[in-house]
């Protein structure tokens, strides 16, 4: 795993204050995966909500379509969509024209649903959220393969049922599960041998809830036959940096309160605990965020590759702690002087820069050399000529 590079992604729930035009945040979604695939970012995971006011994408395949347009490279995938709110036929079928759409650029990240009034409100108990979502997993995939299934639940009925699509995307495009506290995600990736997209949080405790959802996610996988995979494994962190500690602490007084206070009243997974007065030094101190510089980002991605084993993509949660022009410097300086360091693209680069140093008093002299003899070369010549010539 040491010697696999690591991939760059985001999480884009998204979250935006309430007192925000919603038609302008959702632009700027837009605009921000943009920035991203022209600054080299390999993955964006959008997010699907009904609730709350805060996280206002509804449809991240329609969201995925539009982008794919304005996108060259990046991949895009469901980040995640919630499979009890959806029949798995026709959300299949969706993630097959999907695939069509965009090359094979696109991913299937699923879950049970964050959000407890966006089951409430359509008539789904949230204590059968993750059993309804392994039973759609369990249909969903055999489908994408371009299976026959027949299934009755009570919640879908399908019989004989077969897309008239082949992937374009051959077995399959890639599939993804949300894992976060509880561990129905990790069993239903291991079960079906699929990748993990982990929103647990970074805090050492945190970790300790990551490790042990992997723990369980390589022992369901081998049990069920298949090969685990750390290269498969999206763990998601907070970060923002700026040219300095000062500045990126500027930056998040913009956002940062609000984002809390949108987990403290609405959101049901704990950001940071009701009492605390300075979500700042929190978010720093317990190692749930990095906030600081390109180099304090090295350093807090480092300790999360030591304190999980490893894992195959780090993926920002797109905050919005920071305004605009300082949430574009902050990817830029990702792409410019964090992701280099994981993604091994610069160490030849520090190797010849070495080299030459080290031999520069040599190859100044073997330069200056050369120059000489071929002025002699030259001046030789012409005054060979001028001896010949008529005066």
């Amino acid at each position: 795993m040491n010697d696999t590079p690591m991939r760059s992604g985001i999480f884009l729930a998204p979250f935006h204050r309430h007192d925000e035009n919603p038609t302008l945040s959702l632009a700027r979604d837009m605009e921000l995966l943009e920035l991203l695939d022209a600054l080299g970012y390999h993955e964006a995971w959008i997010g699907e909500h009904h609730s709350g006011g805060f996280e206002v994408i509804a449809s991240p395949e329609l969201f995925i379509a539009a982008a794919a347009e304005r996108t060259r490279r990046i991949r895009l995938g469901t980040g995640v969509v919630s499979l009890p709110y959806h029949n798995p036929f026709i959300l299949a079928d969706r993630m097959v024209q999907l695939d069509h759409m965009t090359r094979g650029r696109a991913m299937f990240g699923v879950g049970p649903g964050a959000l407890v009034h966006d089951a409430l409100k359509i008539g789904i108990d949230p204590d059968r959220q993750r059993p309804m979502m392994m039973e759609a997993l369990e249909v969903i995939l055999p489908l994408l393969r371009g299976e026959e299934v027949t299934k009755n639940t009570g919640w879908f009925n399908l019989v004989r049922a077969r897309l008239q699509l082949r992937p374009f995307t051959r077995p399959m495009m890639e599939v993804a599960v949300a894992a976060a506290r509880s561990p129905a995600g990790s069993l239903a990736a291991g079960k079906y041998g699929v990748g993990m997209l982990s929103i647990g949080g970074t805090s050492p405790q945190a970790l300790e809830r990551q490790n042990a959802n992997w723990s369980l996610y390589e022992e369901t996988a081998r049990k069920e036959g298949h090969r685990p995979d750390r290269r498969n494994w999206r763990f998601v962190a907070m970060l923002h940096i700026a040219e300095s500690r000062e500045q990126a602490r500027r930056n998040v007084a913009f956002g940062l309160e609000a984002f809390c206070d949108y987990f403290r009243d609405v959101a049901t997974f704990p950001i940071l605990p009701p009492d605390v007065e300075d979500a700042y030094n929190f978010m720093v101190e317990t190692g749930a965020a990095c906030i600081g510089t390109p180099d304090d980002a090295v350093a807090y991605i480092e300790r999360l590759i030591e304190g999980t084993g490893g894992f195959g993509v780090i993926t920002e949660l797109a905050h919005n702690w920071a305004d605009w022009a300082a949430t574009r410097r902050h990817y830029e300086l990702m792409a410019r002087f964090v992701h280099p360091h994981f993604e091994k693209s610069r160490e030849l680069m520090r190797e010849s820069y070495d080299f030459a140093t080290a031999h520069h008093r040599e190859f100044i002299g073997k330069a200056e050399a050369a120059v000489q003899a071929e002025i002699e070369r030259q001046g030789g010549g012409r005054g060979e000529g001028n001896e010949s010539s008529p005066s």
